[in-house]
């Protein structure tokens, strides 16, 4: 059988995570090195420090490699930031022969790429969402059927030169390939979101440190694709601004706020938290003569006492806010962020206490958090919401060049393998 070796590196905001996987015919992915870092260099999703930003990467590759013994070239890196954007468009092509060929479906895709964009701005994605064959829609694998007009209706992410750019050069300085790059929320949804949720109409939202990017399904394609430039840091710097703690202390508060809140570490016999979901409490509920139930953090090493309620009411606020960028960014697009089968929420923010109750509160639609799946062997440190993009990584490797990409150095290259696997990933698609 042959193996083959792929390697995903997630650069995000607070940790740069490495995972090699090892892939034989027609198995599973096997994870046989995996490392998360201390990023450093990397602000809100963007590259904002070479030097310190190549230092974080090198870490994490080499502590992966260390640990698969094997040293990798090509890699897959995710790419994020608030300038990330998309669009959707067509591109119609008369057919060649009596049936529609794989070439065919090929010089459509390549004829949608055909737009005006600026300058600074480099299409990452092209990914094909439904085909019509001479006005009849709604197909999902053209080749072989009859037609004389073939059109398709592409989602296209966009994102600036500089930003796949600068991670490029950080990857080659380590002496690496940046093989392809490929947008957090696009690759969250490949490991956390099921078929019948993208048929339903689906919204995710990969909270991480420095952003949340946004991806939204419907009929089984991609629709719209986002990024606003808040997430688990702001929520971190209001803690420490409302706590009046230190930031380490503050990411300790939260990172251990669940346990907090459910008096997992409390030493006072005093009240506890009513049934009221954390995060839901409303300030038009009737005061009470203290300050209420207060938490001693000396649990977790911080020396203070807080209010649990201004615990709550900071995050709760803070979390707001980014829903409410997110509703409009979403709805300045011409989308809704609810969707039928709801919302489903990964990154490491999402894990915050009550946050699926006050997700449901805000936009009226079921939500649940997704938890990667799909890879085997070394899994058990990359199986949490925080680990989606770096298994979506691999999965996307696996199904790559299924869209056209130009943010590589595949180029045409790769178009050879395209032809050669389009058809079986159409027919993948099907039901």
């Amino acid at each position: 059988m042959a193996r083959k070796i792929i390697t995903a590196i997630d650069v995000g905001s607070s940790k740069i995570t490495t995972v090699i996987t090892s892939v034989e015919d027609n198995q599973q992915p096997t994870v046989i090195g995996v490392c998360s870092h201390p990023s450093k260099g990397i602000k809100k999703g963007v590259v904002v420090n070479i030097d310190d930003a190549t230092a974080s990467i090198s870490e994490s590759v080499t502590a992966a490699e260390r640990m698969a013994g094997v040293t990798v070239s090509d890699v897959y890196v995710s790419i994020n930031g608030e300038q990330v954007t998309s669009l959707n468009n067509k591109g119609v092509v008369a057919v060649a022969g009596s049936e529609i060929t794989i070439d065919d479906t090929y010089r459509a895709i390549e004829n949608a790429r055909t737009l005006s964009l600026p300058d600074n701005l480099n299409p990452i994605h092209i990914i094909p969402r439904e085909f019509v064959v001479d006005n009849q829609g709604g197909i999902k694998y053209p080749i072989g059927m009859s037609g004389g007009r073939l059109e398709v209706e592409t989602h296209i992410i966009t994102a600036p030169n500089s930003y796949w750019q600068n991670i490029k050069k950080c990857v080659d300085q380590i002496g690496s390939n940046v093989y392809d790059v490929i947008f957090t929320g696009w690759a969250s949804s490949l490991s956390v979101l099921t078929e019948t949720e993208k048929e339903l109409g689906v919204t995710l939202l990969d909270i991480g440190s420095g952003t949340t990017s946004i991806c939204i399904f419907q009929e089984g394609a991609i629709i719209y694709s986002g990024c606003i430039p808040l997430g688990g840091n702001s929520i971190t710097s209001d803690i420490a601004i409302g706590l009046q703690v230190s930031l380490e202390e503050a990411e300790k508060i939260k990172i251990n706020m669940s346990d907090l809140l459910d008096n997992k570490y409390s030493e006072s016999k005093g009240r506890d938290l009513d049934s009221t979901p954390a995060l839901l409490r409303k300030e038009d509920e009737p005061k009470k003569k203290s300050k209420g139930p207060e938490i001693d953090l000396n649990v977790i090493g911080v020396d203070k006492k807080v209010s649990k309620e201004m615990l709550q009411k900071i995050v709760e606020a803070r979390c707001e806010e980014i829903f409410e960028m997110v509703k409009e960014n979403v709805t300045k697009a011409g989308y809704e962020v609810a969707m039928p089968a709801g919302i489903v929420l990964t990154g490491g923010s999402s894990l915050l206490k009550d946050l699926t109750k006050l997700t449901q509160n805000i936009f009226g639609v079921a939500t649940r958090v997704g938890y990667p799946s799909g890879l085997t062997g070394l899994v058990e440190e990359i199986s949490d919401p925080s680990y989606a993009t770096v298994q979506g990584l691999i999965k996307h490797a696996l199904d790559d060049d299924v869209e056209i990409s130009s943010s590589g150095d595949k180029g045409s290259a790769n178009i050879g393998g395209f032809l050669n696997k389009i058809a079986e990933w159409f027919k993948s698609l099907l039901p």
